[in-house]
């Protein structure tokens, strides 16, 4: 990855949390903050206050949902409690931790991207 895309990255992010800070009221931290947003959003139950380890399950539904977009995930349906089953499609790639970080945001953006179509 180039500098260039990089940064391009860097600046499509950046005015991606502004965005959220103006729909939320909050500017969210950093991109565990912005999976969790996403799980909450698909999870379709509204705001309210989940258990530690509900919160990690809503990040995993939002990084399953975001790498759906490039076919590394197909939603299989729903549990009994609603949550959505999702299943690995294909291999994700292994990266380095800043390399896994930038493709993730990438899938973000991309997230956000397609509901404003």
């Amino acid at each position: 990855m180039g500098v260039v895309e990089e940064k391009s990255i860097d600046n499509a992010w950046d005015e991606l949390l502004n965005r959220l800070q103006a729909l939320v009221g909050k500017r969210p931290a950093d991109l565990n903050a912005v999976l969790f947003l996403i799980g909450v959003q698909e999870l379709g139950s509204g705001p309210k206050r989940f258990s530690k380890e509900a919160k990690q399950d809503l990040m995993h539904i939002a990084v399953c949902r975001v790498l759906s977009l490039s076919g590394y995930y197909n939603l299989e349906g729903y549990d009994k409690d609603g949550w959505p089953v999702w299943s690995l499609a294909k291999a994700i790639p292994h990266n380095d931790l800043l390399a896994q970080e930038i493709f993730l945001k990438q899938h973000v953006i991309q997230y956000f991207e397609s509901l404003l179509v």
